[in-house]
């Protein structure tokens, strides 16, 4: 299995990320990805762009240096209700809406709160997607959070990075994917790359796949034409 479309990355304009989008296209080029969305943070994320930079995506080429460009947001979670810190008009427009819980943007709060709020944005038809959900840091219920995601149809994030920036995250990553599996729910596979040489960096994540023997149908981005049908499928759902 390879995985060849990297759902989660940063650029420079995402203010704690030290590349371009071009720079990360380059990288990605080379490591075989062929298709990067561009998830730069939302706007209430220290140093992150304003609304303007994600009204403005639709300058971007369909691709870069061969790599197809999704244009996407990692929204902030700002409350415990689901609130994000983007405006529905431009989620609306945005073609990957991850949206997760940062410690910057919202305190850890219960593991009934957490595995709420997931559950009613899993619910919210302008989110496509979890980002890092094993983060120790706002534990849930996964049983819970994975029966929403299947009943809403919407995959879990497996992130790279947390296997290296946040601590504990391993086990919890693990036991997702082993129960993504047992109950039929898709992953889809982010580097969280903030500079251009982890785009298309998914080793930890390989692992834990090989481990729990996760079948490949079960991987959104293991090829181009699975992410742009479920990209199709979200894009009528927003319309709705």
């Amino acid at each position: 299995m390879k995985i060849v479309v990297d759902t989660h990355t940063h650029s420079v304009s995402s203010g704690h990320a030290y590349s371009t989008l071009q720079e990360n296209c380059r990288e990605a080029s080379v490591n075989g990805i062929e298709m990067l969305a561009l998830t730069d943070h939302g706007p209430a994320m220290i140093g992150a762009p304003g609304l303007y930079h994600f009204g403005n995506l639709k300058v971007l080429p369909p691709s870069i240096y061969g790599v197809k460009i999704i244009k996407g947001v990692e929204a902030n979670i700002m409350d415990y209700s689901g609130s994000l810190d983007l405006p529905n008009t431009y989620l609306k427009r945005l073609e990957f809406v991850l949206a997760s819980l940062h410690d910057g943007c919202i305190i850890p709060g219960t593991v009934e709160e957490h595995t709420q709020v997931i559950i009613n944005l899993l619910r919210n038809p302008l989110v496509d997607a979890i980002g890092h959900p094993g983060n120790p840091l706002y534990p849930i219920d996964i049983d819970r959070v994975l029966l929403a995601a299947r009943e809403y149809h919407k995959p879990m994030e497996i992130n790279n990075s947390s296997f290296y920036f946040r601590k504990g995250s391993a086990v919890n990553c693990q036991e997702i994917v082993l129960k993504c599996k047992n109950y039929g729910v898709p992953v889809i596979c982010g580097s969280d790359a903030h500079i251009s040489f982890d785009v298309g960096k998914f080793d930890q994540i390989y692992r834990v796949l090989e481990a729990v023997e996760m079948p490949e149908e079960l991987v959104i981005n293991s090829s181009v034409a699975k992410f742009e049908a479920y990209l199709q499928q979200r894009g009528q759902t927003k319309m709705d």
